[in-house]
């Protein structure tokens, strides 16, 4: 698959030409994405993501799925107008769980290479952290929107938050990533992770960006906190009950970035909510299942 093909749906930005040079050196390329269990469910808003890693995956390259266990502890701070609370150990243990069953909707399970950030950040010990937190400056982690709205608003940003950024980067080192997958919130931390490979020796990734999804509301980005959400595990009926309660405005953007291999919506709005909410079903529940 060339670079035009993984590239011409739903991505909002990628470095021109660093991905046909990837795929020019003829090998498979390490494509890495990381999800933080926070809470339970797994969104549609997640599966712009995961759908653009499978089809990396299906062209032949790696899929490096990170479920970052030990960032869920610090919470991204992306999009973040305050700090997030500390989630306990086994809270994320329990989500934890619930993704790897989830992402089997969407991805190849068996041809993905399933990590948890635990099993580099539980045994860094303070010399490695140092070393770590060494490679960037706060100025430079200030440059993000969200810390410099924050700090012109005088409102707290911990140095629990400041981490946050750092670790994600470190990821692509421990996986030695290719190319990093997320949404447009996500990159100052893709690109971070590029200049943290290039200090530890790596070359550094391609960061590569997607849109935001808007939530059931049709207005606010699609997130559990605010609860406009579709969980990809939730029953057929509640899926297509959502979809059936899009506002009409909301389905040109739903079916640009869920059903992009689907005719578009010109129908009557009432008509093509129920044929997006038969597809979306079918997708994650198996075909027929969107017959509810």
């Amino acid at each position: 698959m060339s670079a035009e093909e993984l590239l011409e749906r739903t991505v909002d930005e990628v470095p021109p030409g660093s991905l046909e040079r990837q795929l020019g050196e003829g090998r498979p390329l390490r494509v890495k994405l990381g999800v933080d269990p926070t809470a339970p469910d797994i969104h549609l808003g997640h599966t712009l993501a995961l759908r653009k890693l499978r089809e990396f995956q299906d062209a032949g390259h790696v899929a490096v799925l990170i479920i970052g266990d030990w960032t869920a502890r610090v919470g991204d701070p992306s999009g973040r107008s305050s700090t997030r609370p500390m989630l306990a150990a086994d809270e994320i243990e329990a989500n934890a769980a619930t993704y790897q069953e989830q992402v089997a909707r969407i991805l190849d399970t068996e041809r993905v290479e399933l990590r948890r950030n635990g099993e580099w950040f539980a045994g860094m010990g303070l010399e490695d952290l140092f070393g770590l937190a060494s490679r960037a400056t706060v100025n430079q982690l200030l440059r993000r929107n969200d810390f410099g709205d924050r700090l012109e608003r005088e409102e707290p940003i911990s140095v629990l938050e400041l981490l946050y950024p750092l670790m994600q980067a470190y990821d692509s080192v421990a996986v030695a990533a290719d190319i990093e997958l997320g949404g447009t919130d996500q990159l100052f931390n893709l690109m971070l992770g590029r200049e943290i490979q290039e200090a530890f020796g790596q070359p550094a990734q391609t960061a590569i960006t997607m849109p935001i999804l808007p939530g059931t509301d049709g207005v606010m980005r699609m997130s559990k906190s605010t609860g406009n959400y579709i969980g990809v595990s939730e029953p057929p009926e509640d899926q297509f009950g959502k979809v059936m309660r899009l506002p009409d405005e909301a389905l040109g953007e739903w079916y640009r970035l869920l059903a992009h291999d689907a005719p578009q919506p010109s129908g009557h709005p009432g008509e093509e909510k129920r044929r997006l909410g038969r597809l979306l079903v079918d997708r994650v529940h198996g075909d027929g299942a969107g017959e509810v």
